[in-house]
C-alpha cells in the first residue's frame, strides 16, 4: 500500500477554505482579541488610536498590541521574529487578519507605548478579580534580577575607577622610567639607536593614557551627580549583588497573590538590594487587588524597621523572618535573640540570668537607639567567653515593637514563609525558563518597565487560561 499522500499545491479549489477554519475554539489567540478589544485603548495612553484624517493610514493599536501579547505568551520578543510570524504563522495571520507590519513598526509601537503595557496589565487583574481567581487575603513578595543591555565590562563604580586610575599610573610610571632608561642607553652607543624599542614603548604609553583620561572623566562625571555606578551602553542599569547571578541588570519586584499564583503588582527597579521596596510593592498590589488590609510575605532581604513600620501603617500585615547578623554573631557570640526583652520594666535579660538596664540614649538614622548594659554583671558572669570580650552591650530601636509584634506572628505561624516561597518562584522559573526571559531587550528603565508588564501579562493570561478555559475567558469580557 501506498503512504498517505498531500494535496497538490497548485490544486485550485472551487470554494476556499476559511482562515478562521485553522483555528479552534479553544485558542488562546481568540481570547487575546476578545481582551484587547474590549479595552479603551486611549484612555490606557496608547498613541495614534484615533487615525488622521490625512495621510497614509497606519496601523490599528489594537492589532499591534494583539501580536506583542501573542508573541510574550509564545516567548517571541524580537521585532524581527514578530514580523517573520506575520509572514508564516497561521495564528499571526487569523490574528491580525493577513496584516504584515515591518519589524520596525512594531519596535517603534513597542517604544512609544512602553507606560501604557503597565496599565493593560492592570486591566488584566480586574479581570482576574472578576473571575475570583485572586484570594486577596496573602502576597508574596519577592525580587529577582534579569541582565539587561550591558556588559559588566562596560559598568564601573567608584572604587573600580579609582583602582583603575591608579594601576594605570603605576604602569605609565614603570614605561616612562623604562623610556628614559632607553634614552640614556643611546646617548652612550657608538652611533646611536635604532630606537624600535621607544617606539612600541611609546604606543603603549599612548594606550593607557587614553584609557586613563576616558576613567578620569567618567570619575569626574560620577563624583559631580553623585551616582555609585556609572554604564555606558544602558545608563540606567546597575551591576547587580554578585549572589544573584547576573552581572548588570534590573531588580524586578513581584507580589504574587498565593490562591493561584497569579501576579498581583508588578515593577521594576535600578536599585540593587531589596531593602525598602516591601511597603511600596505591597501597597500598590492592595490597591490592585481593591482591599483595605493584606498580609504580605518576604524574605531576610526585606527587613528593614522603616520599611515594616509603614507597611503597618499601610494596613499592612507584614512576615518578614529576621536576618541573623551583627558584630556579635560575626565574632561568634550570643545573637540578640537570645536576650529576652521585657517591655514592663524596659530592659533585657541576658542567658546568664542578669538584667540589662538602659544606660545609653543615641541615634540610628530617623530612630532613637537605645543600649541597655550591665558592666558589674558581666565581669563575674560565667558564659562570658561566649557572650562578649569586655562587657555586653544590646541595642533597642525606639519603634522595635514593631519587630516584636511581627517576630511574635511568625512564632504563630512558621509555615507562611513556605507558602512565600511555593508561590512567588513559580512566577520567575516560568518567566526565565519557560518564557526564556533571562534578558531585556530594551535600554532605558522607562522602557524595560513597559517590557516587563508585557512579559507578566503574558504569565497571567497563560496562568488564567490553565484554570478558567479559553471558552471562560472569552465569556468573561464578551458577557
Amino acid at each position: 500500500m501506498a503512504h498517505l499522500a498531500g494535496t497538490d499545491r497548485s490544486q485550485l479549489l472551487l470554494l476556499p477554505e476559511a482562515v478562521d477554519d485553522y483555528v479552534g475554539q479553544d485558542n488562546p489567540v481568540r481570547f487575546i482579541e476578545a481582551f484587547v478589544d474590549g479595552l479603551d485603548l486611549g484612555t490606557a495612553g496608547f498613541v495614534r488610536v484615533q487615525p488622521k484624517a490625512t495621510g497614509r493610514p497606519g496601523y490599528d493599536p489594537a492589532d499591534l498590541l494583539k501580536l506583542y501579547i501573542y508573541g510574550y505568551l509564545n516567548r517571541v520578543r524580537s521585532s524581527r521574529r514578530l514580523e517573520a510570524e506575520t509572514h508564516r504563522n497561521i495564528e499571526v495571520i487569523w490574528l491580525l487578519r493577513h496584516l504584515k507590519p515591518d519589524f520596525k513598526t512594531v519596535a517603534d509601537f513597542r517604544r512609544d507605548n512602553r507606560a501604557a503595557f503597565k496599565t493593560v496589565f492592570r486591566e488584566f487583574v480586574v479581570l482576574c478579580r472578576q473571575l475570583d481567581l485572586f484570594g486577596r487575603e496573602l502576597v508574596a513578595v519577592d525580587g529577582t534580577r534579569i541582565k539587561a543591555v550591558n556588559n559588566k565590562n562596560r559598568n564601573f563604580t567608584h572604587t573600580s575607577l579609582t583602582r583603575f586610575i591608579q594601576e594605570a599610573d603605576e604602569k605609565l610610571a614603570g614605561y616612562m622610567k623604562r623610556l628614559d632608561e632607553g634614552d640614556a642607553d643611546d646617548d652612550h652607543t657608538p652611533g646611536g639607536g635604532s630606537g624600535r624599542g621607544n617606539g612600541k614603548l611609546a604606543e603603549k604609553i599612548a594606550a593607557i593614557q587614553g584609557k586613563r583620561d576616558r576613567q578620569k572623566a567618567l570619575l569626574g562625571a560620577m563624583e559631580r551627580t553623585g551616582a555609585e555606578q556609572i554604564s555606558l551602553t544602558d545608563p540606567d542599569a546597575r551591576a547587580m549583588a554578585r549572589m544573584t547571578k547576573v552581572g548588570v541588570g534590573y531588580n524586578i519586584q513581584l507580589a504574587v497573590d498565593v490562591k493561584h499564583k497569579l501576579i498581583a503588582e508588578q515593577a521594576v527597579s535600578n536599585q540593587v538590594l531589596d531593602l525598602g521596596l516591601l511597603a511600596e510593592t505591597a501597597t500598590a498590589a492592595m490597591e490592585a487587588l481593591g482591599v483595605d488590609r493584606i498580609e504580605a510575605v518576604a524574605d531576610r532581604g526585606y527587613f528593614k524597621i522603616e520599611d515594616i513600620e509603614a507597611c503597618e501603617k499601610a494596613g499592612i500585615t507584614a512576615y518578614v523572618p529576621k536576618p541573623i547578623r551583627g558584630p556579635a554573631v560575626r565574632d561568634g557570640f550570643f545573637s540578640k535573640e537570645v536576650f529576652r526583652y521585657e517591655p514592663d520594666r524596659d530592659v533585657f535579660v541576658c542567658p546568664a540570668g542578669a538584667v540589662l538596664s538602659p544606660r545609653h540614649f543615641g541615634k540610628s538614622r530617623d530612630n532613637v537607639k537605645v543600649d541597655y548594659t550591665n558592666r558589674a554583671a558581666c565581669k563575674a558572669c560565667e558564659l562570658k567567653s561566649r557572650c562578649t570580650r569586655t562587657f555586653r552591650r544590646v541595642s533597642r530601636l525606639e519603634n522595635e515593637a514593631v519587630l516584636d509584634r511581627m517576630a511574635a506572628r511568625l512564632a504563630l505561624r512558621p509555615g507562611v514563609l513556605d507558602e512565600r516561597r511555593n508561590s512567588v518562584e513559580h512566577p520567575f522559573g516560568t518567566i526565565k525558563q519557560w518564557m526564556g526571559q533571562g534578558a531585556f531587550l530594551m535600554r532605558r528603565l522607562e522602557n524595560v518597565c513597559g517590557e516587563f508588564s508585557l512579559t507578566a501579562l503574558a504569565y497571567n493570561i497563560r496562568r488564567a487560561i490553565t484554570l478558567v478555559g479559553v471558552p471562560g475567558m472569552i465569556a468573561a469580557v464578551r458577557p
